[in-house]
Order: C-alpha cells, then sequence, then structure tokens
C-alpha cells in the first residue's frame, strides 16, 4: 500500500486535486496561458471584487435620492479636504459640498396669496380703464360728415373767442391811456350795458341768426326737447332768443327761463302758455348753431325719432324784440 492510500485510513486511494505539471527540475509550467495554481483550489477564499476604476482616476459620485433636496450654496473646491459624518459629506473648511434637506411641499401662504389677488385686481382694473379712455363710442359711430361739421363748430367757437380776447385787450390798452382814457371808459361802460341789457333781455337785439321751427308728430313737443334745442344754441354762441307758438305769443329766453309741459301738448315758458309748432328765433353764427343742432343723437335725431319734425331758416338779420320785464328791486341799490 502507498502513502496515499494510508492516508485515508479506508484502504482506497484518496483522489488527489489537479495537480500543476512542472517543468523539469520542479519549475512552472512556462505554456502562457497555464492557469494561476491558486486558482485551482477549491479551498481557497474568492477574492472580493474590486471597484471598477473610471477613466482618469476620476473618483465615482454617490447617487443621491430623487426626492431630497441638496443643498448647493456652498461647493467646495477641488483639493479641499472633506469630512464624512453620519453619511454627510462636510468641507473640513468652510464650504459644504452636499447637505440632503428634508423634501417638502411648496405652501402658499395667506400674505402671499393677498398679493397675488391684488395684483390680478390691479392689472385688471387697468386694462378696462384703458379701454374705457381710448374709444368713445359716440364718435365712433359719427359719419365722417357730421366729424366735419362738428370740428368747423369747434373752430368758430375758437375764433369767436380770440376775437373776444383781442376786444378786451383794445379795451385796457385805451382804459391805460391817458387822454382818451375817460372817454374810452365811458364808451366802454356803455357797450357793456347794451351786452347786459340784452343778455337780461331789457333790451331788443338785431343781427344775423336763424330760425328753427318744431312741428310735432304721432307725440308732442316736449318741454324736454325745447331746453335742449335751447342748451344747444348757447353752446354754439347763440346772443339772444326768442320763442313763439302757434298763437303768436312770443317769450324772451333768458338765462332764468323755464319750461313745461302743459294740457294737450302745449308748452309753459315763464308762466305763459304756448301752442305748437314751436319757433325760437336766435341771433348768432347760423352755420355753426345749425352743426350744433344737428349733431347725431341731438336734438333732431331726437325730434325725428318720435315722428316730429324740424326746418330751419337762415337770415341775415334776425330780430328779438320780446323784452322781458326786469326785476323791481326793493332793497338793493347800485354802487358809484
Amino acid at each position: 500500500m502507498s502513502d496515499e492510500q494510508s492516508d485515508t485510513g479506508t484502504g482506497w486511494p484518496q483522489p488527489g486535486g489537479p495537480t500543476r505539471p512542472g517543468g523539469p527540475a520542479g519549475e512552472p509550467d512556462p505554456r502562457p496561458d497555464a492557469p494561476d495554481p491558486d486558482e485551482l483550489s477549491p479551498l481557497a477564499p474568492p477574492e472580493p471584487a474590486q471597484p471598477q476604476q473610471r477613466p482618469d482616476d476620476e473618483p465615482a459620485v454617490e447617487r443621491v435620492d430623487d426626492g431630497a433636496t441638496v443643498d448647493l450654496s456652498a461647493v467646495s473646491r477641488p483639493g479641499e479636504p472633506v469630512a464624512v459624518s453620519d453619511g454627510l459629506a462636510e468641507p473640513v473648511g468652510e464650504s459644504v459640498v452636499a447637505r440632503p434637506v428634508a423634501a417638502g411641499r411648496f405652501r402658499w401662504s395667506t400674505a402671499g396669496v393677498m398679493i397675488v389677488a391684488l395684483l390680478v385686481l390691479l392689472g385688471f382694473t387697468l386694462v378696462v380703464q384703458l379701454k374705457t379712455t381710448s374709444t368713445d363710442p359716440t364718435l365712433g359711430a359719427t359719419r365722417q360728415e357730421d366729424l366735419v361739421r362738428i370740428l368747423s363748430d369747434l373752430d368758430a367757437r375758437e375764433s369767436r373767442l380770440q376775437q373776444d380776447i383781442r376786444a378786451l385787450e383794445d379795451s385796457q390798452r385805451q382804459l391805460r391811456s391817458g387822454e382818451q382814457g375817460r372817454q374810452a371808459a365811458l364808451d366802454e361802460a356803455t357797450r357793456r350795458a347794451n351786452e347786459l341789457g340784452i343778455l337780461a333781455g331789457t333790451l331788443p337785439a338785431v343781427g344775423p341768426g336763424l330760425t328753427v321751427q318744431f312741428e310735432a308728430g304721432v307725440k308732442p313737443i316736449t318741454a324736454t326737447r325745447v331746453l335742449d334745442a335751447v342748451q344747444e344754441l348757447r353752446g354754439a354762441g347763440a346772443e339772444a332768443m326768442q320763442i313763439a307758438g302757434g298763437d303768436r305769443a312770443t317769450v324772451r329766453i333768458i338765462a332764468s327761463t323755464y319750461f313745461l309741459d302743459g294740457d294737450n301738448g302745449s308748452l309753459m315758458v315763464e308762466g305763459r302758455r304756448l301752442t305748437g309748432p314751436y319757433t325760437i328765433t336766435v341771433i348768432g353764427d347760423p352755420a355753426t348753431m345749425r352743426t350744433a343742432l344737428n349733431i347725431p343723437g341731438g336734438v333732431v335725431a331726437s325730434v325725428r325719432g318720435v315722428g316730429g319734425n324740424v326746418t330751419f331758416g337762415e337770415r341775415e338779420v334776425a330780430e328779438v324784440s320780446a323784452l322781458h320785464a326786469p326785476i323791481k328791486l326793493e332793497h338793493a341799490r347800485p354802487v358809484s
């Protein structure tokens, strides 16, 4: 029995493990693909797997959970030492490489909601204001011919005001002059008294003007329509006016004149009853006053809208002869 059989104690030879063939005189196997003898041993423990080294010796980057927030407010510079404590990377110096922050849901505060609501309300208000001020529905629907008439009316008013300004400046210069001062003052006082007398209705007046006749249709001419016509004429530069009815009754129109609806389609003017048709005689620029009454949506359009009619007659010399009785003063007296 050989030594191998005596070692097992059973008399049977123990199978031997794979042996590394050796060369002459026990030298290692010269074959280049010969396995390592340690790898052939079944009792050799497996070697731990080595981590795969990245190219250019770059350190592996630790993966961070997507649900976590990383504070990158301070990042360490290359070559700066970093200390690791409880799984959190902290630099030894001043900066921090990465610290996981607990993930949370963003919540609106009460002040934030109020600020946003106020900003939205402010923007809406600005938009509405811009649309309101930038568009005029009345002028937008006006025809080109009507716009031309309105522009002509405005030019006439401007020209009339410029003439008044020049006349007042001339009066001022004359009053300040030496020898002609007294006579100029007297003439100015007389002219002013005449103007006030015409405005007050105590003096008759003549001049170029216009006659406006209102004829009723299905509905009678109301006091509101007549008052609107008087206001439009005043705005167009009317200097003196009177109204006459179908029965030839005439009333002078001044600043304090009032209009009321009477019985059977009649009008009450200054307490006097007038029947239709009504004719207003006015002194002023005929073209300007006619344009003012023909403005879209104005007096003529409103009267014709209820079935009535308005006719015009230009006069080179219009006469306003009706007078208004002056108020008798009991306590006041002029100061000289």
